[in-house]
C-alpha cells in the first residue's frame, strides 16, 4: 500500500512519467526471471503503449541457466537489453522510434544495439560505474532519461559522477 507522500508524488507526475514509473517497475519484476546472481537486469521495449517485446539478462538459448562461475561472470551472457532487442527480430514486430526501459544504464555494447534497432527513448533505473553506453545513445540522439523510484524523473542533461 503506498503511503500519502507516495500518492501525491504520483499525481503531481505528467500521465508520461507515471508510465514511465509502471514500466520502470514491470522491468523491475521481469528481471526477477534470471538466473544470474551477481545481479538481476530486466528490459521491455514499449511502442505505441504496448509491449512488444522483453528481456533479462542470463545464458543464451540452450544453454545452462548458470550465469557466474566463481563468482565472475561468464563471457557469453547475454544483457537484457541484448536480449529484448534479438528477439524482436524473431517476432513480426519492429523497435523503431520506440522506448527501451532498463533496470540498469545500458553498457556501451548494448548501446550500439539500441542505435541499430531504431529505439529513441531510453528509461533506466541504476547507474552504472561507466557512463559510455549513455554518451554514445545521446551522441545518436537517443532521448535518455534516468528515472529512480525514489527521485523524480530527470533527463541526463548534467555531468554523471
Amino acid at each position: 500500500m503506498q503511503n500519502h507522500n507516495d500518492r501525491n508524488m504520483e499525481e503531481q507526475l505528467s500521465k508520461q512519467e507515471k508510465l514511465d514509473l509502471r514500466y520502470l517497475r514491470m522491468a523491475r519484476i521481469w528481471a526477477e526471471n534470471s538466473y544470474c546472481k551477481r545481479r538481476q537486469v530486466g528490459a521491455l521495449v514499449v511502442k505505441d503503449k504496448m509491449i512488444i517485446s522483453d528481456g533479462y539478462n542470463g545464458t543464451p538459448s540452450g544453454f545452462e541457466n548458470i550465469c557466474e562461475e566463481n563468482g565472475v561472470t561468464k563471457p557469453y551472457v547475454l544483457h537484457a537489453e541484448a536480449n529484448a532487442i534479438t528477439k524482436l527480430a524473431r517476432s513480426s514486430n519492429n523497435s523503431d522510434g520506440s522506448t527501451l526501459y532498463v533496470t540498469a544504464s545500458p553498457c556501451i555494447e548494448c548501446a550500439k544495439l539500441i542505435i541499430q534497432a531504431g529505439i529513441k527513448r531510453v528509461v533506466y533505473a541504476e547507474k552504472y560505474r561507466l557512463n559510455d553506453g549513455i554518451e554514445l545513445m545521446e551522441r545518436a540522439g537517443i532521448k535518455v532519461v534516468y528515472l529512480n523510484h525514489e527521485a523524480s524523473p530527470k533527463e541526463e542533461s548534467e555531468p554523471r559522477t
